[in-house]
């Protein structure tokens, strides 16, 4: 399935280079791009589009006032947040936004073709960096959001196997496979974690996954 693509950047050359990275990928395709926060959302509620790339630092408005916006007409749509700045200043403040991710300009092709693939299953695409801004961000001290029951004694053994697999970005198809379970029971016990630890859904998952393993309770 061809994944389109809406890239937002004030700057043509960067539009074009990210362009030529992404055309290298045949499952991707440029549907469009946009210099600033009004034209990017125009051309959002035009419609035909499956992920955004959005720079931080946009004319007329900045790139987190568009995330919001983008985020409050079209909650489901992936926004990827690009930047030259340094990940501690913007990518947690990003992701509590809605980002489904955040990566940095100096990223390799084969990073960015992979983050926007990510994004577009629903999946929260971090990097190792971006995951230490995070982990420092929030101390759970080994318990939920919440502060109340330890993940291990919420979760059953099954389920809590589920819940790492899951936050380590595998599909029910790839879990069910390496704990030997049919796709329909993993299912059942992707809905049971969800529900356990309030998540929505895998994104949510992830970066409540991200917030624990920072806390030391990941073993």
């Amino acid at each position: 399935m061809t994944i389109r693509v809406l890239i937002c950047d004030d700057h043509l050359i960067v539009r074009q280079g990210i362009k030529q990275v992404l055309a290298e990928a045949e499952d991707l395709r440029v549907v469009g791009e946009a210099a600033n926060g009004p034209d990017a959302i125009q051309q959002v509620r035009a419609g035909g589009v499956d992920v955004v790339l959005l720079d931080i630092a946009m004319p007329q408005r900045d790139g987190l006032d568009i995330l919001k916006a983008l985020k409050s007409e079209f909650p489901k749509l992936p926004v990827l947040m690009l930047s030259t700045y340094p990940d501690r200043q913007y990518a947690v403040r990003s992701l509590k936004l809605g980002a489904a991710g955040y990566l940095n300009k100096s990223a390799d092709s084969e990073q960015m073709i992979d983050a926007v693939r990510s994004v577009a299953r629903g999946r929260l695409f971090i990097t190792p960096s971006v995951a230490e801004q995070l982990a420092g961000a929030v101390g759970a001290g080994g318990k939920r959001a919440d502060d109340e029951q330890p993940l291990h004694e919420l979760l059953s053994h099954r389920e809590y196997q589920v819940f790492k697999l899951l936050a380590a970005g595998r599909s029910v198809g790839e879990i069910a496979e390496q704990l030997v379970l049919s796709p329909n029971t993993v299912s059942t016990y992707r809905t049971r974690v969800l529900e356990k630890i309030g998540v929505r859904n895998d994104v949510e998952l992830a970066l409540f996954a991200v917030r624990m393993e920072g806390a030391g309770s990941a073993g």
